[in-house]
């Protein structure tokens, strides 16, 4: 009778157990986006405070803009994080993506070796000093990975009336960190952005020699992966994801990340909040 009623009882215990409401599978988003959200660290901040409310997994892969938006042109990505603005409006304008909204910026600066052997230093226009850059034949390295900060450096080379040569021109083929080791070990000059260079500046070994021209502000866009195109995307993922970035507690993240660390802002958020999201 004992073993009855204990078998009687586990029997419901188990019944219980099974009968429970399951937790609902999380959502995976597919962000395609840049090497310098990654390599700053304000990507790892922002999925932290997505992810907190339990219902998404951010699944994030950080190449140049170009890279990430040929991803969306294939469907593996289901919003995109990026900044090449003409490459942006080509993307939406194809059809394949939707909502573009410039949110963030920061801006580019000219790294150079202390030698600085263009005589570049101080130099305020941009394009002046690539092509003093040119006319010394100094060492110059490129992404050269269709990215948005190569496309900015190219765009740099046509306002300085320059065709850069394999005299002094070096194509690295690789994100912003990559490159700018490069740079380091052949002391040669380089376009990054701000934000990382702060974030790598103590093993770089290169400093500032050009900034502050407007043509070197950085500009970020978020752009949805049109679902008419692929119907497979994560639609209500990635709409989640773009409401929690335009968002005030995202704004609020933002704004304060680096400033301890660095003891300067190293995003500046231009998007004026419309929503009432709430970090859970």
């Amino acid at each position: 009778m004992k073993n009855l009623k204990l078998f009687t009882a586990v029997l419901a215990a188990v019944l219980s157990f099974g009968c429970q409401e399951k937790p609902a599978p999380q959502s995976v988003v597919r962000l395609a986006t840049t090497t310098s959200v990654r390599d700053t660290g304000l990507l790892d901040v922002l999925t932290d405070a997505f992810q907190k409310d339990g219902k998404h997994t951010l699944q994030a892969i950080a190449v140049g803009s170009g890279q990430a938006m040929q991803l969306g042109k294939t469907g593996e990505a289901d919003i995109l994080w990026v900044h090449s603005p003409d490459d942006e409006a080509q993307f939406v304008a194809e059809g394949y993506g939707t909502d573009r909204t410039t949110f963030l910026h920061n801006d580019f600066v000219l790294l150079g070796p202390a030698s600085d052997p263009a005589k570049v230093k101080g130099t305020k226009k941009a394009a002046e000093a690539f092509a003093k850059i040119a006319a010394a034949k100094a060492t110059f390295v490129s992404r050269a990975d269709k990215s948005g900060t190569h496309k900015k450096e190219l765009k740099l080379w046509d306002a300085a009336k320059v065709k850069p040569s394999a005299e002094f021109y070096i194509e690295a083929g690789q994100g912003m960190a990559g490159t700018l080791s490069i740079a380091k070990e052949k002391k040669a000059y380089v376009l990054a952005d701000r934000s990382t260079y702060l974030a790598m500046e103590k093993n770089v070994g290169l400093e500032i020699v050009s900034e502050g021209d407007d043509a070197l502000i950085n500009r970020y866009s978020l752009i949805l992966v049109n679902p008419a195109k692929f119907p497979k995307v994560n639609t209500e993922g990635a709409q989640a994801f773009f409401g929690f970035v335009l968002s005030a507690p995202a704004k609020e993240l933002i704004e304060k990340f680096g400033v301890k660390k660095y003891g300067q802002q190293l995003f500046f958020y231009d998007y004026r909040i419309k929503s009432d999201y709430q970090l859970k």
